[in-house]
């Protein structure tokens, strides 16, 4: 099974997609991260500080990576994220502004010529987004917001784009027509209702599956992109 682990930020799509694949022993898919990229694409900027086509530009490079990876994979992965995903926290942008951060008032941007440019290209992104979700996504998990967002300095979004975004992934997924199941409550939980679900199969007990997750999880380099340049 191809299996696409979907949600915002801070859902825990990292931990929950290195733990499944621990359980069950499916091989894990994912992209670099936007604090990996930064520095090899746009040296000495933050996320935050990137202009519209900086910003459609990592979209673009992360969906590369993302593609050729699950090339490689055949008709069994579990992917950390989708196509959808980049492209849709593109979209929101749109509605929120180009650095969410910026936006204080919680109220949709001014809709300047700049903003009307950056729509055009991100809806002309989203066609090969979905046709890529539709050929090589089987089923989807929806991870709920249910934590707070991770303070980190790097997330250059406010909790109005994190709930655009849920929605956003989610009604593109079901106007795909890809199947989705939402699994909610701690990594062990998901991971029980996950496999039950899809009947995949078992290779760990969840005890040792989360705890090699964990061990996983942090070696994670969590530097800035500006520590890393």
């Amino acid at each position: 099974m191809r299996l696409a682990v979907s949600g915002t930020y801070s859902t825990g799509k990292t931990i929950t997609t290195m733990a499944l694949a621990h359980y069950t022993g499916i091989t894990r898919s994912a992209a670099k991260t936007m604090r990996e990229l930064l520095p090899i694409s746009v040296p000495g900027k933050t996320l935050e500080q990137c202009t519209g086509s900086e910003i459609l530009m990592l979209i673009t490079r992360r969906n590369t990576e993302r593609a050729v990876n699950e090339s490689h994979l055949g008709d069994s992965f579990i992917s950390d994220g989708s196509s959808i995903h980049e492209w849709i926290y593109g979209t929101v942008r749109v509605i929120v502004g180009v650095n969410p951060t910026a936006n204080t008032t919680m109220e949709n941007v001014e809709r300047t010529d700049e903003i009307r440019y950056f729509e055009d290209v991100i809806e002309k992104l989203g066609v090969p987004a979905k046709q890529h979700a539709k050929a090589n996504y089987d089923a989807f998990v929806r991870l709920p917001i249910e934590f707070p967002m991770v303070a980190d300095g790097h997330r250059p979004v406010n909790e109005r784009f994190r709930l655009l975004a849920d929605e956003m992934i989610q009604a593109e997924v079901d106007k795909l027509g890809i199947p989705t199941f939402t699994a909610g409550g701690t990594v062990e939980e998901r991971l029980v209702s996950i496999t039950g679900h899809y009947g995949l199969p078992t290779a760990l007990s969840v005890d040792e599956a989360v705890a090699r997750a964990k061990e996983e999880y942090a070696l994670i380099d969590t530097r800035s992109e500006l520590e890393r340049v």
